[in-house]
Protein backbone atom coordinates (compact mmCIF):
# COMPACT_ATOMS: atom_id res chain seq x y z
CA UNK A 1 0.00 0.00 0.00
CA UNK A 2 2.75 2.40 0.94
CA UNK A 3 4.78 3.96 -1.85
CA UNK A 4 6.92 7.01 -2.44
CA UNK A 5 4.62 9.96 -1.97
CA UNK A 6 4.82 13.74 -2.17
CA UNK A 7 5.20 15.44 1.21
CA UNK A 8 5.03 18.84 2.80
CA UNK A 9 8.62 19.95 3.29
CA UNK A 10 8.12 21.72 6.62
CA UNK A 11 5.89 21.67 9.67
CA UNK A 12 4.86 25.29 9.16
CA UNK A 13 3.99 24.52 5.54
CA UNK A 14 1.71 21.70 6.63
CA UNK A 15 0.01 23.75 9.34
CA UNK A 16 -0.55 26.74 7.05
CA UNK A 17 -2.00 24.48 4.37
CA UNK A 18 -4.36 22.93 6.94
CA UNK A 19 -5.30 26.37 8.25
CA UNK A 20 -5.89 27.48 4.69
CA UNK A 21 -8.33 24.62 4.27
CA UNK A 22 -10.10 25.43 7.54
CA UNK A 23 -10.36 29.21 7.25
CA UNK A 24 -13.18 30.12 4.90
CA UNK A 25 -16.46 31.93 4.46
CA UNK A 26 -17.93 30.50 7.67
CA UNK A 27 -15.27 32.34 9.67
CA UNK A 28 -16.05 35.60 7.92
CA UNK A 29 -19.77 35.87 7.27
CA UNK A 30 -21.29 33.56 9.90
CA UNK A 31 -19.11 33.38 13.01
CA UNK A 32 -19.31 37.10 14.00
CA UNK A 33 -23.08 37.19 13.56
CA UNK A 34 -23.56 33.96 15.49
CA UNK A 35 -21.45 35.21 18.41
CA UNK A 36 -23.67 38.27 18.76
CA UNK A 37 -26.85 36.27 18.25
CA UNK A 38 -26.15 33.73 20.99
CA UNK A 39 -24.95 35.67 23.98
CA UNK A 40 -21.80 37.48 22.85
CA UNK A 41 -18.84 36.39 24.93
CA UNK A 42 -20.94 33.62 26.46
CA UNK A 43 -21.12 31.89 23.06
CA UNK A 44 -17.34 31.68 22.96
CA UNK A 45 -17.28 29.28 25.91
CA UNK A 46 -19.06 26.37 24.19
CA UNK A 47 -17.39 27.29 20.91
CA UNK A 48 -13.88 26.99 22.41
CA UNK A 49 -14.84 23.72 24.11
CA UNK A 50 -16.05 22.17 20.87
CA UNK A 51 -13.06 23.45 18.88
CA UNK A 52 -10.70 21.85 21.40
CA UNK A 53 -12.60 18.57 21.41
CA UNK A 54 -13.04 18.33 17.64
CA UNK A 55 -9.43 19.20 16.89
CA UNK A 56 -8.13 16.77 19.51
CA UNK A 57 -10.16 13.72 18.48
CA UNK A 58 -11.55 14.54 15.03
CA UNK A 59 -9.04 16.61 13.11
CA UNK A 60 -6.07 14.68 14.49
CA UNK A 61 -7.71 11.36 13.61
CA UNK A 62 -8.19 12.37 9.97
CA UNK A 63 -4.58 13.56 9.77
CA UNK A 64 -3.37 10.29 11.31
CA UNK A 65 -5.58 8.10 9.13
CA UNK A 66 -4.17 9.72 6.00
CA UNK A 67 -0.57 9.42 7.17
CA UNK A 68 -1.04 5.80 8.21
CA UNK A 69 -2.50 4.67 4.90
CA UNK A 70 -0.51 7.02 2.67
CA UNK A 71 -3.50 7.75 0.47
CA UNK A 72 -6.82 9.61 0.30
CA UNK A 73 -10.28 8.71 1.54
CA UNK A 74 -11.21 5.97 -0.93
CA UNK A 75 -7.82 4.29 -0.57
CA UNK A 76 -7.87 4.63 3.22
CA UNK A 77 -11.29 3.01 3.55
CA UNK A 78 -10.15 0.21 1.25
CA UNK A 79 -6.98 -0.23 3.32
CA UNK A 80 -9.03 -0.81 6.47
CA UNK A 81 -11.55 -3.21 4.94
CA UNK A 82 -8.88 -5.23 3.17
CA UNK A 83 -7.10 -5.69 6.51
CA UNK A 84 -10.38 -7.24 7.72
CA UNK A 85 -10.63 -9.45 4.65
CA UNK A 86 -13.46 -7.43 3.12
CA UNK A 87 -13.97 -5.47 -0.08
CA UNK A 88 -15.81 -2.32 -1.09
CA UNK A 89 -13.78 0.30 0.76
CA UNK A 90 -13.12 2.24 -2.43
CA UNK A 91 -16.83 2.56 -3.13
CA UNK A 92 -17.74 3.54 0.43
CA UNK A 93 -14.89 6.03 0.44
CA UNK A 94 -16.45 7.98 -2.41
CA UNK A 95 -19.24 9.20 -0.11
CA UNK A 96 -17.12 11.74 1.82
CA UNK A 97 -15.57 12.80 -1.48
CA UNK A 98 -18.99 13.55 -2.93
CA UNK A 99 -19.59 15.92 -0.04
CA UNK A 100 -16.28 17.69 -0.60
CA UNK A 101 -16.86 17.96 -4.34
CA UNK A 102 -20.34 19.31 -3.69
CA UNK A 103 -18.97 22.02 -1.42
CA UNK A 104 -16.24 22.85 -3.97
CA UNK A 105 -18.89 23.34 -6.65
CA UNK A 106 -20.81 25.89 -4.57
CA UNK A 107 -17.67 27.44 -3.13
CA UNK A 108 -16.25 28.17 -6.58
CA UNK A 109 -19.29 30.32 -7.31
CA UNK A 110 -18.79 32.38 -4.16
CA UNK A 111 -15.09 32.80 -4.91
CA UNK A 112 -15.99 34.07 -8.36
CA UNK A 113 -18.04 36.78 -6.67
CA UNK A 114 -15.16 37.56 -4.31
CA UNK A 115 -12.72 37.89 -7.19
CA UNK A 116 -15.12 40.26 -8.98
CA UNK A 117 -15.30 42.34 -5.80
CA UNK A 118 -11.49 42.40 -5.61
CA UNK A 119 -11.44 43.92 -9.08
CA UNK A 120 -14.27 46.28 -8.17
CA UNK A 121 -12.41 47.41 -5.06
CA UNK A 122 -9.33 48.28 -7.12
CA UNK A 123 -11.38 50.27 -9.65
CA UNK A 124 -13.63 51.77 -6.98
CA UNK A 125 -16.84 50.56 -8.61
CA UNK A 126 -17.77 48.52 -5.53
CA UNK A 127 -17.92 51.71 -3.48
CA UNK A 128 -19.53 54.04 -6.01
CA UNK A 129 -22.37 51.68 -7.02
CA UNK A 130 -25.50 50.81 -5.08
CA UNK A 131 -24.24 47.85 -3.04
CA UNK A 132 -27.40 45.78 -3.31
CA UNK A 133 -27.72 46.46 -7.02
CA UNK A 134 -24.05 45.67 -7.63
CA UNK A 135 -24.39 42.28 -5.97
CA UNK A 136 -27.76 41.52 -7.58
CA UNK A 137 -26.30 42.09 -11.05
CA UNK A 138 -23.58 39.56 -10.28
CA UNK A 139 -25.41 36.83 -8.35
CA UNK A 140 -27.75 35.85 -11.19
CA UNK A 141 -27.76 32.97 -13.62
CA UNK A 142 -24.57 33.08 -15.71
CA UNK A 143 -23.75 36.41 -14.08
CA UNK A 144 -20.08 35.87 -13.22
CA UNK A 145 -18.77 33.28 -15.68
CA UNK A 146 -15.36 34.91 -16.40
CA UNK A 147 -14.54 35.43 -12.70
CA UNK A 148 -15.81 32.01 -11.78
CA UNK A 149 -13.71 30.40 -14.51
CA UNK A 150 -10.58 32.30 -13.45
CA UNK A 151 -10.97 30.94 -9.90
CA UNK A 152 -11.17 27.34 -11.09
CA UNK A 153 -8.31 27.67 -13.58
CA UNK A 154 -6.10 29.30 -10.92
CA UNK A 155 -6.85 26.48 -8.48
CA UNK A 156 -6.02 23.86 -11.11
CA UNK A 157 -2.74 25.55 -12.04
CA UNK A 158 -1.63 25.76 -8.40
CA UNK A 159 -2.38 22.08 -7.82
CA UNK A 160 -0.61 20.95 -10.99
CA UNK A 161 2.61 22.28 -9.47
CA UNK A 162 2.33 19.65 -6.76
CA UNK A 163 2.22 19.42 -2.98
CA UNK A 164 5.37 21.28 -1.93
CA UNK A 165 5.74 23.59 -4.94
CA UNK A 166 2.03 24.29 -5.26
CA UNK A 167 -0.08 23.78 -2.11
CA UNK A 168 2.65 24.42 0.46
CA UNK A 169 4.22 27.39 -1.31
CA UNK A 170 0.95 29.20 -1.95
CA UNK A 171 -0.25 28.54 1.62
CA UNK A 172 2.96 30.05 3.01
CA UNK A 173 2.19 33.23 1.08
CA UNK A 174 -1.57 33.53 1.31
CA UNK A 175 -2.30 32.59 4.91
CA UNK A 176 0.22 34.92 6.60
CA UNK A 177 -0.98 37.66 4.24
CA UNK A 178 -4.58 36.95 5.25
CA UNK A 179 -3.77 37.42 8.94
CA UNK A 180 -1.69 40.56 8.37
CA UNK A 181 -4.39 42.21 6.25
CA UNK A 182 -7.14 41.40 8.73
CA UNK A 183 -5.05 42.74 11.61
CA UNK A 184 -4.59 46.01 9.69
CA UNK A 185 -8.34 46.25 9.08
CA UNK A 186 -9.17 45.40 12.70
CA UNK A 187 -6.79 48.09 13.99
CA UNK A 188 -8.31 50.69 11.68
CA UNK A 189 -11.83 49.75 12.73
CA UNK A 190 -10.90 50.11 16.40
CA UNK A 191 -10.46 53.86 15.90
CA UNK A 192 -13.83 54.41 14.21
CA UNK A 193 -16.34 56.43 16.22
CA UNK A 194 -19.09 54.16 17.47
CA UNK A 195 -17.16 50.93 17.02
CA UNK A 196 -17.45 50.22 20.76
CA UNK A 197 -21.06 49.13 20.22
CA UNK A 198 -19.81 46.41 17.92
CA UNK A 199 -17.34 45.14 20.50
CA UNK A 200 -20.13 45.06 23.05
CA UNK A 201 -22.27 43.06 20.61
CA UNK A 202 -19.45 40.57 20.17
CA UNK A 203 -18.02 40.31 23.65
CA UNK A 204 -20.50 41.45 26.31
CA UNK A 205 -21.63 38.11 27.74
CA UNK A 206 -25.25 37.24 28.30
CA UNK A 207 -24.78 34.20 30.50
CA UNK A 208 -28.43 33.20 30.21
CA UNK A 209 -27.69 31.91 26.70
CA UNK A 210 -25.58 29.13 28.19
CA UNK A 211 -28.84 27.66 29.48
CA UNK A 212 -30.32 27.69 25.97
CA UNK A 213 -29.65 24.35 24.18
CA UNK A 214 -29.60 26.07 20.79
CA UNK A 215 -26.51 28.04 21.84
CA UNK A 216 -24.59 24.83 22.33
CA UNK A 217 -25.95 23.33 19.13
CA UNK A 218 -24.89 26.32 17.03
CA UNK A 219 -21.49 26.50 18.74
CA UNK A 220 -20.98 22.82 17.99
CA UNK A 221 -21.95 23.24 14.34
CA UNK A 222 -19.79 26.33 13.91
CA UNK A 223 -16.75 24.57 15.40
CA UNK A 224 -17.28 21.38 13.42
CA UNK A 225 -17.59 22.99 10.01
CA UNK A 226 -14.95 25.62 10.70
CA UNK A 227 -12.29 22.92 11.14
CA UNK A 228 -13.15 21.33 7.76
CA UNK A 229 -13.77 17.92 9.29
CA UNK A 230 -15.39 16.09 6.38
CA UNK A 231 -13.60 12.77 6.05
CA UNK A 232 -11.55 13.80 3.02
CA UNK A 233 -9.85 17.21 2.96
CA UNK A 234 -7.78 16.97 6.11
CA UNK A 235 -7.19 13.28 5.54
CA UNK A 236 -5.47 13.94 2.22
CA UNK A 237 -3.20 16.55 3.80
CA UNK A 238 -2.38 14.05 6.52
CA UNK A 239 -1.21 11.62 3.85
CA UNK A 240 1.42 14.20 2.84
CA UNK A 241 2.68 14.69 6.41
CA UNK A 242 6.19 13.60 7.38
CA UNK A 243 6.42 10.56 9.65
CA UNK A 244 8.19 12.40 12.47
CA UNK A 245 5.51 15.09 12.93
CA UNK A 246 3.44 15.37 16.13
CA UNK A 247 -0.11 15.19 14.78
CA UNK A 248 -1.83 16.27 18.00
CA UNK A 249 0.36 19.36 18.15
CA UNK A 250 -0.35 20.27 14.53
CA UNK A 251 -4.08 19.73 15.03
CA UNK A 252 -3.98 22.11 17.97
CA UNK A 253 -2.09 24.74 15.99
CA UNK A 254 -4.56 24.44 13.12
CA UNK A 255 -7.50 24.89 15.48
CA UNK A 256 -5.84 27.82 17.25
CA UNK A 257 -5.11 29.71 14.04
CA UNK A 258 -8.55 28.95 12.61
CA UNK A 259 -10.16 30.33 15.77
CA UNK A 260 -7.91 33.38 15.65
CA UNK A 261 -9.04 33.98 12.06
CA UNK A 262 -12.68 33.85 13.10
CA UNK A 263 -12.09 36.26 15.98
CA UNK A 264 -10.13 38.62 13.73
CA UNK A 265 -13.00 38.58 11.25
CA UNK A 266 -15.40 39.45 14.02
CA UNK A 267 -13.27 42.32 15.32
CA UNK A 268 -12.78 43.67 11.81
CA UNK A 269 -16.35 43.42 10.57
CA UNK A 270 -18.94 43.85 13.33
CA UNK A 271 -17.53 47.01 15.01
CA UNK A 272 -17.25 48.63 11.58
CA UNK A 273 -20.88 47.79 10.83
CA UNK A 274 -22.03 49.28 14.14
CA UNK A 275 -19.84 52.35 13.69
CA UNK A 276 -21.95 53.38 10.71
CA UNK A 277 -25.28 52.42 12.20
CA UNK A 278 -25.92 49.42 9.94
CA UNK A 279 -27.66 46.33 11.31
CA UNK A 280 -25.41 43.25 11.34
CA UNK A 281 -26.54 40.29 9.31
CA UNK A 282 -25.08 36.97 8.19
CA UNK A 283 -24.33 35.14 4.99
CA UNK A 284 -23.42 36.63 1.61
CA UNK A 285 -25.33 39.86 2.27
CA UNK A 286 -22.94 40.76 5.10
CA UNK A 287 -19.88 40.54 2.88
CA UNK A 288 -21.25 41.66 -0.47
CA UNK A 289 -23.90 44.23 0.50
CA UNK A 290 -23.33 45.50 4.04
CA UNK A 291 -19.53 45.86 4.06
CA UNK A 292 -19.32 47.83 0.79
CA UNK A 293 -21.67 50.35 2.44
CA UNK A 294 -19.26 50.52 5.38
CA UNK A 295 -16.20 50.98 3.16
CA UNK A 296 -17.99 53.69 1.20
CA UNK A 297 -18.45 55.73 4.39
CA UNK A 298 -15.05 54.97 5.91
CA UNK A 299 -12.12 57.35 5.35
CA UNK A 300 -9.72 55.69 2.87
CA UNK A 301 -12.44 53.12 2.40
CA UNK A 302 -11.19 51.96 -0.99
CA UNK A 303 -7.87 50.88 0.47
CA UNK A 304 -9.57 48.87 3.18
CA UNK A 305 -12.01 47.38 0.68
CA UNK A 306 -9.04 46.16 -1.34
CA UNK A 307 -7.36 44.69 1.74
CA UNK A 308 -10.56 43.00 2.83
CA UNK A 309 -11.59 41.34 -0.41
CA UNK A 310 -8.05 40.26 -1.25
CA UNK A 311 -7.71 38.62 2.17
CA UNK A 312 -11.09 36.91 1.78
CA UNK A 313 -10.04 35.64 -1.63
CA UNK A 314 -6.84 34.20 -0.16
CA UNK A 315 -8.84 32.41 2.56
CA UNK A 316 -11.28 31.04 0.00
CA UNK A 317 -8.81 29.85 -2.62
CA UNK A 318 -6.75 27.90 -0.08
CA UNK A 319 -9.94 26.10 0.97
CA UNK A 320 -10.85 25.31 -2.62
CA UNK A 321 -7.33 23.99 -3.24
CA UNK A 322 -7.83 21.44 -0.46
CA UNK A 323 -11.20 20.30 -1.85
CA UNK A 324 -9.83 19.87 -5.36
CA UNK A 325 -6.78 18.00 -4.05
CA UNK A 326 -8.89 15.49 -2.09
CA UNK A 327 -11.05 14.71 -5.12
CA UNK A 328 -8.30 14.67 -7.74
CA UNK A 329 -6.12 12.37 -5.63
CA UNK A 330 -8.95 9.84 -5.59
CA UNK A 331 -9.12 9.89 -9.38
CA UNK A 332 -5.37 9.58 -9.62
CA UNK A 333 -4.95 6.73 -7.13
CA UNK A 334 -8.11 4.76 -7.84
CA UNK A 335 -8.31 5.10 -11.63
CA UNK A 336 -4.53 5.30 -12.17
CA UNK A 337 -4.80 8.63 -13.96
CA UNK A 338 -1.99 11.17 -14.05
CA UNK A 339 -2.06 13.97 -11.50
CA UNK A 340 -2.50 16.72 -14.08
CA UNK A 341 -5.33 14.91 -15.86
CA UNK A 342 -7.10 14.15 -12.57
CA UNK A 343 -6.93 17.78 -11.46
CA UNK A 344 -8.20 19.02 -14.81
CA UNK A 345 -11.13 16.58 -14.71
CA UNK A 346 -12.16 17.87 -11.27
CA UNK A 347 -11.87 21.45 -12.52
CA UNK A 348 -14.00 20.72 -15.57
CA UNK A 349 -16.67 18.87 -13.56
CA UNK A 350 -16.77 21.65 -10.98
CA UNK A 351 -17.24 24.36 -13.59
CA UNK A 352 -19.71 22.33 -15.66
CA UNK A 353 -22.04 22.02 -12.66
CA UNK A 354 -21.38 25.28 -10.85
CA UNK A 355 -21.90 27.48 -13.92
CA UNK A 356 -25.61 26.71 -13.52
CA UNK A 357 -25.54 27.77 -9.85
CA UNK A 358 -24.33 31.35 -10.16
CA UNK A 359 -27.66 32.79 -9.01
CA UNK A 360 -27.72 33.32 -5.23
CA UNK A 361 -30.85 31.19 -4.58
CA UNK A 362 -29.41 28.29 -6.59
CA UNK A 363 -25.99 28.45 -4.95
CA UNK A 364 -27.54 28.74 -1.50
CA UNK A 365 -29.88 25.79 -2.01
CA UNK A 366 -27.01 23.68 -3.37
CA UNK A 367 -24.66 24.41 -0.48
CA UNK A 368 -27.44 23.91 2.09
CA UNK A 369 -28.19 20.47 0.69
CA UNK A 370 -24.53 19.45 0.63
CA UNK A 371 -23.56 20.80 4.05
CA UNK A 372 -26.69 19.54 5.79
CA UNK A 373 -27.06 16.06 4.32
CA UNK A 374 -23.84 14.93 2.62
CA UNK A 375 -20.64 16.44 4.04
CA UNK A 376 -21.30 15.81 7.77
CA UNK A 377 -22.33 12.22 7.01
CA UNK A 378 -18.95 11.75 5.34
CA UNK A 379 -17.23 12.95 8.51
CA UNK A 380 -19.20 10.51 10.67
CA UNK A 381 -18.48 7.66 8.28
CA UNK A 382 -14.77 8.44 8.43
CA UNK A 383 -14.86 8.60 12.23
CA UNK A 384 -16.52 5.18 12.39
CA UNK A 385 -13.89 3.72 10.06
CA UNK A 386 -11.09 5.19 12.16
CA UNK A 387 -12.24 4.41 15.68
CA UNK A 388 -14.37 1.28 15.24
CA UNK A 389 -13.10 -0.55 12.15
CA UNK A 390 -9.42 0.40 12.08
CA UNK A 391 -9.57 0.44 15.86
CA UNK A 392 -8.42 2.63 18.72
CA UNK A 393 -5.16 0.76 19.19
CA UNK A 394 -4.02 1.32 15.60
CA UNK A 395 -4.97 4.98 15.34
CA UNK A 396 -3.40 5.78 18.71
CA UNK A 397 -0.17 4.11 17.63
CA UNK A 398 -0.08 6.47 14.64
CA UNK A 399 -0.94 9.49 16.78
CA UNK A 400 1.82 8.63 19.25
CA UNK A 401 4.51 8.90 16.56
CA UNK A 402 6.51 12.07 17.12
CA UNK A 403 5.19 12.59 20.65
CA UNK A 404 7.30 12.63 23.80
CA UNK A 405 4.37 11.35 25.87
CA UNK A 406 1.94 8.75 24.54
CA UNK A 407 -1.78 9.43 24.65
CA UNK A 408 -3.52 8.21 27.78
CA UNK A 409 -6.81 6.40 28.23
CA UNK A 410 -8.68 9.68 28.43
CA UNK A 411 -8.16 10.00 24.69
CA UNK A 412 -10.30 6.90 24.13
CA UNK A 413 -13.20 8.40 26.05
CA UNK A 414 -12.96 11.73 24.22
CA UNK A 415 -12.64 9.98 20.86
CA UNK A 416 -15.78 7.90 21.31
CA UNK A 417 -17.62 10.98 22.56
CA UNK A 418 -16.46 12.79 19.43
CA UNK A 419 -18.07 10.13 17.22
CA UNK A 420 -21.37 10.62 19.07
CA UNK A 421 -21.16 14.40 18.64
CA UNK A 422 -20.30 14.07 14.95
CA UNK A 423 -23.44 11.97 14.50
CA UNK A 424 -25.37 14.62 16.44
CA UNK A 425 -24.14 17.25 13.97
CA UNK A 426 -25.86 15.32 11.18
CA UNK A 427 -29.13 14.90 13.06
CA UNK A 428 -29.26 18.42 14.44
CA UNK A 429 -28.25 19.91 11.09
CA UNK A 430 -31.26 18.28 9.48
CA UNK A 431 -33.53 19.31 12.36
CA UNK A 432 -32.46 22.97 12.35
CA UNK A 433 -31.97 23.23 8.59
CA UNK A 434 -28.24 23.81 9.03
CA UNK A 435 -26.02 24.56 12.03
CA UNK A 436 -22.72 25.50 10.42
Amino acid sequence: MKKERAQFKSSIGFVLAAVGSAVGMGNIWLFPYRVGQYGGGAFLIPYFIFVALFSYAGLSAEFAFGRLTGTGTAGSFDYVLKAKGKKGGNLIGTLPLLGVLGIAIGYSVVLGWVLRYCAGAFTGSVLTSNSQGYFDSLAVSFGSIPWHLIVIVATVLILIKGVSSGIEKISKIMMPTFFVLFVIIAIRVFFLDGSSKGYAYLLKPDWSYLLVPETWVMAMGQAFFSLSINGAGMLIYGSYMRRDEDIIKHSGMTALLDTLAALLAGFAIIPAVFAFGIDPTSGPSLMFVTLPQVFHQMPAGQIFAILFFVSVFFAGITSLINMFEACSEALSSQLKLGRTLSICIIGIVTFAVSVFLEALPDMGAWLDAVTIYIAPFGAVLCAVFIYFILGMKNIKAELNIGRSRPLGRQFDVIAYFYVILAAAVVVLGIYYGGIG
